[in-house]
């Protein structure tokens, strides 16, 4: 994966990028719940993803997904989160991922800029694959069939 550069590079810096997604989070209002959170929480939400994202990209099947975000999806709903907040904070925290890697002025060459439009591709892939598996979760516990997701899961 030429991509891997810049997998570690966010991983790396996952600190300054986790402030950055906590920042969009105070300052939208569409996230009320969230951004009512205490700064310390938001940080390991984020931490979860960008400080392993080499291992959530390169994971084999996807047990250990599904099985990590319907979790998610469960206790998102347990919290009282509403659904299309926890999809939106899903889509800042790919957006501000995708804008770090691009603000860092990679060189022009076709194999850097190769690398980047793969790293994309794969971050776009995974956020797809977490964000049907944290809904899933939540419509479980939604439905009262918590058991069931961890179930299937397994």
């Amino acid at each position: 994966m030429l991509s891997s550069k810049l997998v570690r590079l966010i991983e790396d810096h996952w600190d300054p990028l986790t402030s950055r997604i906590v920042k969009q989070f105070r300052g939208d209002a569409r996230l009320d719940h969230f951004g009512s959170l205490p700064e310390s929480e938001l940080r390991d939400r984020g931490r979860d993803i960008l400080e392993h994202l080499g291992h959530w990209l390169t994971v084999s099947g996807e047990h250990e997904l599904t099985r990590h975000f319907e979790r998610i999806g469960v206790e998102r709903h347990e919290e009282g989160v509403p659904l299309h907040e926890v999809v939106l904070a899903y889509s800042i925290i790919k957006h501000e991922m995708i804008e770090f890697v691009r603000a860092q002025g990679l060189g022009p060459n076709a194999i850097e800029l190769y690398a980047e439009e793969e790293l994309e591709h794969n971050i776009g892939r995974f956020f797809d694959c977490a964000i049907y598996h944290v809904v899933r979760g939540f419509e479980f516990a939604l439905s009262g069939h918590a058991g069931r997701a961890a179930a299937a899961a397994r």
